[in-house]
């Protein structure tokens, strides 16, 4: 990596008169220097003047830009400028002459510049600081690019990133910010993995702050794992090119900012409730010739059912593009009608079945895809500039590891746009019920390639200086955003009334927008590779990517034993996203592979159905889950620390920082895991917050009351169980252990019994609560419209030491009406439980035959 560091210094006050109404800083520095390497005939020579800006548009919000001539910033940057909204809050300034502080509620924030800028952020009765830039080595001009240095808190939790290697903290490590197509990876040593989100947060007991750039342009971040005798240890974020735009989030809990996050990037997409089921897959199905890939799949089908299974949709792997004929490559928006005769008569037939399909589709072309010269012609691919031709690579085009050349395409090009909008409505079209864009790293070569700049979605503000048309400026990723926007807006013109469901592998901030869904790609089949996933799915929870999950069993790598597969089935139950798909390449045929179905090993059938099973009558909770994450940015896996800030446990102990072993589904359960064969026990942690009383219920035999704030072992026989625990005081809704259609859904082809039925798990607190009221609510929706109706239900608990007096009611704005509503609810208590639950609002009895409570 080359380095030309350049360190501005001697900025004053840019006294440009009225520039801006809310609290802000200009600076600009008159002062050029240059850094040359004689030896390989380069030379940089920064242009005059530098330009840095400091602005708060929020109480908790502020924006940093630092800029030269020739450091712009991308017009087309990962979120726009919001406008500032102060919201009442006092704002005291005092100026000095070369700092300015801001007092803004109770935060100080300062502005030092007597050498280079130097942000600091603390709260006014606070001794440290949240935040604070390098001093002498803050804002660098490095090349074509630009760091940003600031103090490493050692011994502190470091979040973030979209998706990064385990574990969960990610303190004393450097990154890549890049993307590409890790097939295979080291859940603990691979990086870059899929996702390109430069958020980064530090958590403190006391608060957290978070900093990202927009820039979809690749870099490197190092969380302290350089240091200098001089300098000592710090973080770095580093950027191959353009200006830095910064933004620096400031809270209390790591909840409050990803809350401020989604304020200014966008909230989580809606999910339709039919993708909270099984998801099943598979790359060797869509592969086979004889019997054709349809029949194929229609005996998969037939065998779910057969084995009592329920399943909700299937990924159909890009086998169905594969050409008939050679050289048989995948070419995207064709289908091989050997394989799919009918393509709309099979959808149909999985309709039928009740289950869904999500088609793979890649932003690539083959040089010999049918429609390689007119996207060519029409300028919707990279350009060279050396070759003043298309731009060529190396693509996957057959089997494991198998390329031919080929072009990505140019998504600022109107034309590739276009084509792309029109091959995704036409999959629309003929039935396919999500689009599932994959492939979507794009890992070319060379910053030098040209890109169309025509697209209308592009955006394309003033700037100074003539535009660079160099992918390296505008940024990889910010095609991975465009892509799924030109997918999300052809799905929206096919069905306008329904959510899109657009599944996506990588990511940037702006592609959520668009995406409602992502996974953590091609991992691999081992214990250490599923106990290292839920530190990813943790870190990718407060970056916003909240509908998220794994391919259950592994996705490359050996077969799971029917131990593993198990465990891993019934941990992926307690997830946001619940998939089975892999391609599991051998040696002997790299084209097709093997795949992992649930009856795959007849010994443990009965209990991964039991799981599926169980699955399907948690959706009401875990797609109440999802509403709060689309209503409030909330993500449905939380980090064991999550609300309990309070608690010194979570910010002492390494198992709890690093994020592998258990964590929080929702507010109610505790979740935790075996990651060993032959385990039969596992250690959990019961965050207790301040002043806290009540316990945990532990879901396994013997159904015991856990006091909190204590390490328990809990025990766990691979045949029934992972551990899961209860928090007292909450109450879960169920619902039929089936596939169940959704209320707004009116393509009912498979004739699915109606969603009519809801329980409640209630986990009162043993003994009296002492007059304290626990409250839940759940939302639901009809699970299928764009613009849906979302109502709230809420319960309430207090108990005596002879009875469980509970609260039931819808909220009085509610206009969506479930079906169930009309009916009784069963309530479940505890096995240990024998209390009576009684009603003042409701009419509460027991059945005299079950025991079970219901309110009517």
């Amino acid at each position: 990596m080359v380095q030309y560091e350049y360190v501005p210094c001697g900025f004053v006050l840019d006294n440009t008169p009225d520039r801006v109404a809310h609290p802000c800083l200009f600076l600009h520095n008159d002062h050029a220097g240059a850094v040359s390497d004689d030896a390989a005939g380069l030379t940089f020579t920064p242009t005059s003047p530098f330009k840095f800006s400091f602005e708060v548009l929020r109480p908790n919000l502020f924006r940093t830009t630092f800029t030269s001539e020739k450091h712009q910033l991308p017009p087309h940057r990962s979120t726009p400028v919001p406008e500032p909204y102060l919201g009442g809050v006092e704002i005291s300034e005092n100026h000095q002459a070369t700092q300015k502080a801001f007092d803004i509620g109770d935060l100080k924030v300062s502005v030092e510049w007597s050498k280079a800028p130097v942000v600091s952020i603390s709260y006014q009765n606070s001794d440290g600081t949240l935040f604070e830039d390098l001093p002498f080595r803050s804002y660098v001009i490095d090349g074509p690019g630009v760091s940003h240095y600031t103090r490493f808190k050692k011994n502190t939790l470091h979040v973030g990133l979209g998706e990064k290697s385990a574990p969960m903290n990610l303190q004393n490590r450097g990154f890549e910010l890049s993307a590409t197509d890790s097939f295979g990876y080291d859940v603990y040593r691979t990086d870059p993995l899929y996702k390109h989100i430069p958020l980064l947060i530090n958590a403190l007991p006391h608060g957290c702050v978070a900093s990202f750039s927009t820039s979809h342009c690749r870099g490197r971040y190092a969380i302290g794992s350089e240091m200098d005798g001089l300098w000592g240890y710090y973080k770095v974020y580093r950027q191959d090119h353009g200006g830095l735009e910064e933004y620096t989030i400031v809270g209390k809990t790591i909840k409050e900012v990803v809350k401020t996050f989604a304020d200014l990037v966008g909230y989580p997409q809606l999910v339709p409730r039919w993708a909270f089921g099984y998801l099943g897959g598979g790359m060797k199905y869509s592969m086979l010739d004889d019997p054709p890939a349809a029949d194929a799949l229609v005996q998969w089908a037939q065998k779910v059912k057969n084995h009592d299974i329920p399943c909700s949709g299937f990924q159909l792997s890009s086998g169905y593009t594969v050409a008939e004929t050679e050289p048989k490559t995948r070419n995207v928006f064709t289908w091989n009608r050997h394989r799919f005769p009918d393509p709309e008569g099979w959808i149909k037939a999985f309709h039928e079945r009740g289950i869904r399909i999500i088609a793979n589709v890649k932003p690539y072309v083959l040089a010999n895809h049918p429609a390689y010269r007119m996207l060519k012609d029409a300028g919707a691919l990279f350009h060279d500039p050396i070759c003043q031709k298309s731009a060529e690579m190396r693509l996957w085009s057959a089997g494991g590891g198998e390329s031919g050349e080929g072009s990505h395409l140019d998504f600022t090009s109107s034309a590739g746009f276009r084509w792309w909008y029109e091959g995704v409505r036409q999959l629309k079209k003929e039935g396919i019920d999500c689009i599932w864009n994959d492939n979507n790293e794009y890992t070319i070569p060379s910053d030098d390639w040209q890109i169309r700049l025509d697209e209308p979605s592009v955006q394309r503000e003033e700037s100074p200086c003539e535009l660079s048309n160099q992918v390296g400026w505008w940024g990889r990723a910010l095609h991975t955003e465009l892509m799924g926007k030109s997918s999300y807006e052809a799905c929206i013109e096919v069905n306008p009334h329904e959510r899109p469901f657009v599944l996506t592998r990588s990511a940037t901030i702006g592609t959520m927008r668009y995406a409602c869904s992502s996974w953590s790609g091609d991992n691999i089949t081992s214990w250490e590779g599923m106990k290292g996933a839920n530190a990813l799915s943790l870190t990718a929870g407060m970056c916003l990517l909240q509908c998220y999950g794994h391919d259950i069993g592994g996705f490359e790598g050996p077969q799971p034993s029917p131990e593993l597969l198990l465990r891993w089935v019934q941990l992926g139950t307690y997830s946001p996203r619940f998939a089975i798909n892999c391609y599991k390449t051998s040696p002997a045929d790299n084209t097709v592979g093997d795949v992992i179905e649930p009856w795959m090993y007849p010994e443990v059938l009965p209990q991964v159905r039991d799981a599926i099973k169980m699955r399907y009558s948690m959706i009401p909770y875990l797609y109440s889950l999802h509403l709060e994450s689309h209503l409030f940015a909330i993500p449905p896996q939380r980090w064991v620390g999550w609300g309990y800030e309070s608690d010194k446990m979570v910010w002492e102990s390494r198992k709890l920082l690093d994020g592998e072993e258990q964590y929080w589904l929702g507010d109610a359960l505790l979740i935790g895991g075996v990651y060993e064969s032959g385990v039969t026990t596992a250690k959990l942690y019961l965050p207790k917050r301040a002043g806290q009383t009540e316990g945990y219920w532990n879901l396994n035999e013997p159904w015991d009351y856990l006091e909190p704030g204590q390490w328990v072992e809990v025990k766990s026989e691979w045949r029934k169980s992972i551990p899961v625990l209860a928090k007292a005081g909450t109450a879960i809704p169920g619902g039929k252990s089936e596939q169940t259609v959704a209320p707004g859904d009116s393509k009912n082809e498979a004739n699915l019994p109606e969603d009519n039925l809801r329980y409640l798990r209630l986990f009162p607190p043993r003994g009296s609560s002492s007059g304290k009221i626990f409250a839940n609510t759940w939302y639901e929706d009809d699970g299928i419209s764009l613009k849906p109706e979302i109502s709230k239900f809420h319960l309430t608990m207090s108990c005596t030491d002879l009875e469980i007096r509970i609260t039931f009611e819808p909220d009085s704005a509610n206009r969506f009406k479930p079906p169930w509503l009309q009916g009784e609810i069963p309530i479940y208590l505890p096995q240990n439980e024998s209390r009576k639950v009684v009603s003042d609002k409701n009419v509460v009895q027991q059945n005299s035959v079950t025991g079970t409570w219901v309110i009517q």
